[in-house]
């Protein structure tokens, strides 16, 4: 088996339908299984899925046990020489599979690959290539100071901004909606941490890739869409919450010098976010 895709799913039924359709298309020459792990889905994502794919492998977990956790459950089944961790609000290409599988025989000490991912009008996702969010980094972030230096290495080390979107380089950060590598590297240096529930993940996966010695590399020249959260409330507290909680996690376990400040820095930040929801929201009822 030369590959294992791993797909995680909530809510979203009918993206899913249609990113399996595309992943089918794109694993055409290539020994492929396909993993869905449903958390708990309550939109008849379990019925289509054993209904219409009859030959994945399906885990349909009975409540949601979060985005690290269920991927570690269909990593612990995957056969494959490689895997591909893939949201289900995706559509990958039909040479995507073949371009990934090249460039890993081709790349001496190939870590873990990600891709540029378009959204829905086509617009380039950012958070493709990333960074790690040292202090630095985040400050300039939440600064608005990557905004405007969106060029600049030092200001804007997020999001790369000096890297080419339409360039293969070696990246810090994989995006945790496409992830490829060998098996052998999770083995080596385990799944996913399961202290995130959501967000963080896949920052903390690329910089345990990263120590132990392989470079992550991102493809500007395979692309895939995304649509991006479809399954997720960004205004809503439980949100807030994970996302900068993922980033206290972060922060405690690779940089606990300064975490003290990292953290004041985040609580503050998430007063500011739910604050700024919660008057949004009261004005949209009374509009």
């Amino acid at each position: 088996m030369q590959l294992s895709v791993i797909i995680v799913n909530y809510n979203v039924k009918n993206l899913l339908r249609d990113c399996l359709l595309s992943v089918q298309k794109a694993a055409h020459s290539i020994d492929t299984e396909i993993i869905v792990v449903d958390n708990a889905s309550s939109d008849g994502s379990v019925e289509m899925l054993k209904a219409e794919f009859k030959d994945l492998k399906l885990i349909a977990n009975s409540q949601n046990l979060g985005f690290s956790k269920a991927n570690n459950q269909g990593i612990a089944q995957a056969q494959g020489q490689y895997i591909l961790l893939l949201n289900p609000d995706t559509l990958v290409y039909e040479d995507t599979f073949e371009d990934c599988l090249k460039f890993s025989t081709q790349t001496n000490n190939c870590g873990g690959i990600g891709v540029q991912m378009l959204d829905a009008n086509n617009q380039f996702l950012k958070e493709s290539k990333r960074g790690f969010p040292t202090p630095w980094a985040t400050l300039c972030r939440l600064s608005f100071f990557n905004k405007l230096f969106p060029n600049s290495a030092l200001f804007n080390g997020y999001y790369l901004g000096h890297l080419s979107k339409d360039e293969n380089h070696q990246a810090e950060v994989l995006a945790g909606a496409f992830i490829w590598l060998k098996k052998s590297i999770i083995d080596e240096v385990g799944g996913l941490d399961e202290a995130y529930f959501m967000y963080g993940e896949d920052i903390d996966f690329s910089y345990r890739i990263q120590q132990a010695g392989y470079h992550n590399y991102y493809l500007g020249t395979v692309s895939i869409l995304h649509y991006k959260g479809e399954s997720t409330d960004k205004y809503s507290f439980k949100y807030i919450e994970r996302f900068y909680g993922a980033m206290k996690i972060f922060s405690k376990k690779y940089y606990p010098k300064s975490y003290p400040l990292y953290h004041l820095g985040i609580n503050t930040l998430m007063i500011l976010h739910c604050g700024y929801h919660f008057f949004r929201r009261l004005l949209l009822k009374k509009a």
